[in-house]
């Protein structure tokens, strides 16, 4: 297997302590499956899609289009906005626990006059 090289080694990642998107969708999504005792199998195929991409998704392996989150949430029953709010507080959760050091804007700063 290939190495990891990066392009400037002498920079530290900035998300560290960030969690990704496709973390928190999954672990939203696994704890919807989970709150209905639903199985893995009965919802992949209410969805349309393999057990082992689903699982892949709840583990946060793959990031899936919004096509398919729309298919996974309609075979849960749930709203997308309800999904949301529980990505929503997952992070806001994750966030506090760990503090992320604060960045200079990227771009030009405006200053009101």
């Amino acid at each position: 297997m290939a190495d990891v090289v990066r392009i400037h080694p002498e920079r530290e990642p900035e998300r560290e302590n960030e969690p990704l998107w496709r973390e928190a969708l999954g672990r939203s999504l696994r704890a919807t499956r989970e709150e209905q005792e639903s199985r893995l199998i009965d919802v992949a195929e209410r969805a349309g899609i393999s057990p082992q991409y689903l699982s892949e998704i709840e583990r946060g392996r793959k990031e899936p289009s919004s096509e398919m989150i729309a298919a996974v949430t309609g075979a849960l029953g749930v709203s997308l906005d309800a999904l949301l709010g529980g990505i929503l507080a997952d992070l806001a959760g994750r966030r506090s626990a760990f503090p992320v050091a604060r960045r200079r804007p990227s771009g030009p700063v405006l200053l009101a006059a």
